[in-house]
């Protein structure tokens, strides 16, 4: 038997069928249940919402004003300074 599994003409198509077993078995067990798949696509907006609440302008993570953070400096500003 081992030796059967190692010519690649066999092992090969032995390991798709495999893997794609446990793909639907994946598949199936998350969305078998109607339940769960309901709670899975209610999950799918997640990145967007808190988008709606921040007010408009502001990005996610900005620097405040005043706090150095985020500030170009040209050249001459960094003049004297290390």
């Amino acid at each position: 038997m081992l030796e059967w599994l190692s010519h690649p003409e066999n092992s090969k198509p032995l390991g798709l069928l495999i893997f794609f077993v446990t793909f639907l078995g994946i598949l199936w067990f998350v969305f078998g249940n109607r339940q769960r798949g309901q709670k899975l696509e209610s999950y799918k907006d997640i990145p967007f919402l808190d988008e709606e609440e921040q007010a408009p302008g502001v990005h996610p993570g900005a620097a405040k004003a005043g706090d150095g953070e985020g500030v170009a400096r040209t050249g001459s500003d960094m003049k004297g300074k290390s």
